[in-house]
């Protein structure tokens, strides 16, 4: 049998892709579910009371007051 092209019949092509080219068909399926995500995402996890991250602090927190030197560690 012949590749069908996908213009001539789309479910012939569909059901050939599937069977010839069962990677490349489905990675093209799981793909296109991409799009969909990002937009049914955010509302779900909003809907379940995953809020936002705290941010990550980029520097230390310095101490307030004097520095208390370690004593008893000395080599």
């Amino acid at each position: 049998m012949a590749p069908v092209t996908f213009w001539e019949a789309p479910g012939a092509y569909i059901h050939w892709a599937a069977r010839r080219k069962p990677a490349i068909f489905w990675s093209l399926v799981l793909g296109s579910f991409g799009p969909v995500f990002l937009f049914a995402v955010p509302p779900v996890r909003k809907y379940f009371g995953d809020g936002p991250r705290p941010h990550i602090p980029h520097t230390y927190p310095i101490p307030k007051g004097p520095r208390k030197i370690p004593e008893g560690y000395d080599d």
